[in-house]
């Protein structure tokens, strides 16, 4: 069972916090806190607290189960809020400064995690999608005139 970790408006633009999140994104959790331990970028910190977070989560979740084999599910950061300032600018101008915050989302989950398969009761009848019915194109004649 999969479990959610949630970083809202962390103070860094999503473009930087996004370069770490494709270096983590499917691997094992314990090579993303070695990599974010040893990490030079700015927001390696609050990511590597926010896999603690969500590795905490997940034991919380499936008390007894295997640690060894959780992994990265799915990574995202959007973009949050951005604080519009501005700076002065030469000939009475003023430049606008973006600072630029982020959301990140993270779920772990155990690697090779299957899919229950729905539950089919004898006597009930299956419930079978029709295919959509496509309507064909009309086709439009147009009349090419001749200019003298």
């Amino acid at each position: 069972m999969e479990a959610v970790a949630k970083l809202n408006n962390y103070p860094t633009s999503p473009r930087k916090m996004r370069l770490l999140a494709d270096l983590i994104r499917g691997e094992k959790v314990e090579k993303v806190l070695a990599i974010l331990e040893h990490s030079t970028k700015h927001p390696a910190t609050p990511l590597r607290k926010l896999v603690l977070s969500a590795i905490s989560n997940w034991k919380q979740k499936n008390e007894g189960g295997n640690e060894d084999q959780l992994i990265i599910k799915t990574i995202m950061v959007d973009g949050a809020r951005t604080l519009r300032r501005m700076r002065p600018a030469p000939q009475g101008r003023g430049y606008r400064i973006r600072k630029r915050s982020n959301h990140v989302t993270l779920i772990v989950d155990v690697k090779g995690t299957k899919v229950v398969a729905p539950v089919i009761i004898e006597g009930a009848e299956p419930a079978i999608a029709e295919a959509p019915k496509t309507v064909a194109a009309k086709k439009t004649v147009t009349k090419k005139t001749k200019k003298a």
